[in-house]
């Protein structure tokens, strides 16, 4: 680390559970986030604010007037601009040393498959099954780190995966892609704007936990916010013996 890296991460580097090795970590990193939207926006400023080495942003819609409600990564003049674009704007104003990456197409096939072997860790800020059980098995398969995020109306969830762990359930133990979920978009039920940030802060904190390897992360468990009482609540998760995707077992 330069002179300038020394004093802008200081207050990282002075806690003993990162300190200048744990910095290191995090500044050689490749976080690849999927979704620029209300989610990634806060995980992305973060990420980027800590110094994550090399930010990749996988997005393939464009900024609209109803999006600066809770995207905070995009701002007015960036209405009508690529998603990816104006968070990469964004991220470079906050942190010229970080590498972003911008891919504007939706995350999936060949792609996905090659963003995520790529990664250090992947976090899913995306608003859709179909995206997130692509993103899953894609983790599962390259054996990512996957931080996975939701928020809608006044709820939020988050959940981290870990393939490397034997012992670790995945997104496709908690909503089995068989059955069928109602899926509720913020364009139809609304969203209160701080929760998206509180969610999205939070995956940005696993995932720097993850990288510099600090503490324990949210592995096994899923985590769900209600932001009208202020209250978390942990619920176990544990492996699906018959999992699709991470059991082992031919289906």
């Amino acid at each position: 680390m330069n002179d300038d890296q020394l004093l802008r991460y200081s207050r990282h580097i002075l806690l003993p559970e990162i300190g200048i090795e744990g910095q290191e970590s995090i500044q050689k990193s490749d976080v690849l986030v999927i979704g620029a939207g209300g989610l990634g926006s806060p995980a992305a400023l973060f990420l980027a604010a800590s110094g994550v080495g090399s930010i990749t942003i996988c997005d393939e819609d464009t900024v609209d007037l109803t999006n600066l409600q809770r995207q905070i990564i995009h701002t007015t003049d960036s209405i009508g601009s690529p998603k990816v674009e104006s968070a990469q704007r964004s991220i470079k104003a906050i942190n010229p040393d970080v590498q972003t990456k911008v891919v504007k197409e939706w995350a999936k096939g060949p792609m996905l498959n090659k963003l995520v072997s790529e990664s250090s860790v992947v976090l899913d800020c995306s608003d859709n099954f179909e995206t997130r059980h692509g993103v899953n098995k894609a983790c599962f398969e390259f054996k990512k780190p996957l931080v996975s995020g939701a928020a809608i109306k006044f709820d939020g969830q988050l959940a981290v995966f870990d393939s490397s762990d034997p012992e670790s359930p995945c997104y496709q133990c908690l909503f089995p892609e068989e059955n069928e979920f109602e899926e509720t978009r913020c364009a139809v039920m609304g969203v209160f704007a701080p929760l998206v940030g509180i969610i999205g802060t939070a995956q940005a904190s696993e995932a720097l936990k993850i990288i510099g390897n600090i503490g324990r992360p949210a592995v096994g468990k899923l985590m769900l916010f209600d932001a009208l009482e202020m209250e978390w609540r942990s619920i176990k998760l544990n492996k699906d013996p018959k999992c699709s995707v991470c059991s082992g077992v031919p289906q």
